[in-house]
C-alpha cells in the first residue's frame, strides 16, 4: 500500500523560513516524479513544484519561484519543500504527491499524473 507523509508545516511569520518533508513507501521511489501541490480555502488545489526521479530536473510554480527549492533524497524516499521569504498568500494545505509518469513542464503541473498523494499538512502565514 502506498503511504506519502507529510509533515513540518505549521505557524510562521511573514518573511519567515519552512522546510516541510514528505515520506514515502509502498512505491519505487526513485521511479517517480515527486510533486508538491497546495489548497487554500474556497480555492483549487494548485501546483507548487515538481521534481523528477534523479532529482536533476525541478519546475516551479511562477509564484514561488525563486523563494521554494524542492528537493529529494532518493536513500530516505523523502522529498522536501524548502520555503522561503513566505507570504500571507503562501497559507494552504500543502500536499505531496508521487507518480511515474514522464515530467516535462506542461505534465508535472496536472494534478491527474499523479497516483499517489498524502493527507496534507497546514501551512500558516501570519503576524
Amino acid at each position: 500500500q502506498v503511504q506519502l507523509v507529510e509533515s513540518g508545516g505549521g505557524l510562521v511569520q511573514p518573511g519567515g523560513s519552512l522546510r516541510v518533508s514528505c515520506s514515502a513507501s509502498g512505491l519505487t521511489f526513485n521511479e517517480n516524479t515527486m510533486g508538491w501541490f497546495r489548497q487554500a480555502p474556497g480555492k483549487e488545489r494548485e501546483f507548487v513544484a515538481a521534481i523528477s526521479w534523479s532529482g536533476s530536473s525541478t519546475w516551479y510554480a511562477d509564484s514561488v519561484k525563486g523563494r521554494f527549492t524542492i528537493s529529494r533524497d532518493n536513500a530516505k524516499n523523502t522529498v522536501y519543500l524548502q520555503m522561503t521569504s513566505l507570504k500571507i498568500e503562501d497559507t494552504a494545505v500543502y500536499y505531496c504527491a508521487g507518480g511515474h509518469f514522464i515530467p516535462r513542464a506542461i505534465t508535472v503541473r496536472r494534478l491527474n499524473e499523479y497516483g499517489s498523494w498524502g493527507q496534507g499538512t497546514q501551512v500558516t502565514v501570519s503576524s
